[in-house]
């Protein structure tokens, strides 16, 4: 058994090595907060615990889909405030808020499916419009061709974990809009045109073709 004066001594040393400090690089002071900083990172060295935590994501082989940057809260937060619109007759694929939703697609036409006029709408209102010009789209083969195009679609598969704000596409005849991942894998979406109206569903991992990052 140790004395009590082992003991306190050793307890010294414990605080004495664990109170050593970190060397850092000092940088000039900028009128920018650094990326680390406004990440919520802490910086040893060169690393970050950010980038620690994304190789050990990548050594178990999940692909995280990235996310829209700051518009991927608006995109959530917009569509989170639609859920209930409903077509006005049911089946008519039309009301007064869908007209609404058509507006943010050139050349969209009434009585038409609208999960695409919900999803160009929800990514106007947040900044970050569908198109090359931001026309909007009408039809989901055109979204995933447009995202294919510049980089920004990516095909579900082993490992794929979407992120909040993505656009989630089913084939080329739906497309809903990713609000959060459940702790089983499953998806959480808000989806125009499903059952008539705005829902909120939840998907199985693999049920989607892909995703859309946004931003």
């Amino acid at each position: 058994m140790m004395s009590l004066d082992v003991t306190i001594a050793r307890v010294a040393q414990l605080e004495t090595a664990f109170s050593q400090p970190v060397a850092t690089t000092a940088t000039p002071a900028t009128n920018s907060t650094s990326s680390s900083a406004a990440a919520g990172t802490t910086t040893t060295g060169s690393t970050t615990f950010a980038n620690q935590l994304q190789g050990a994501l990548a050594s178990g082989g999940v692909q995280s889909v990235p996310g829209t940057g700051g518009g991927s809260g608006a995109i959530v937060q917009i569509a989170q405030a639609e859920v209930g619109q409903a077509e006005q007759p049911p089946g008519s694929n039309n009301s007064a808020r869908i007209a609404q939703y058509r507006s943010a697609v050139q050349g969209s036409a009434a009585g038409e499916p609208w999960c695409a006029y919900f999803a160009s709408w929800v990514a106007r209102q947040a900044g970050v419009p569908l198109g090359a010009q931001g026309q909007g789209f009408g039809y989901v083969g055109d979204i995933w061709n447009w995202a294919q195009q510049n980089g920004r679609a990516v095909t579900n598969g082993p490992g794929v974990v979407p992120s909040p704000g993505n656009l989630i596409i089913f084939g080329d005849h739906h497309v809903g809009i990713v609000e959060k991942v459940l702790p089983n894998g499953s998806i959480q979406t808000i989806e125009g045109n499903y059952s008539d109206q705005v829902s909120r569903v939840v998907r199985g991992a693999g049920e989607a073709t892909g995703y859309v990052r946004l931003g």
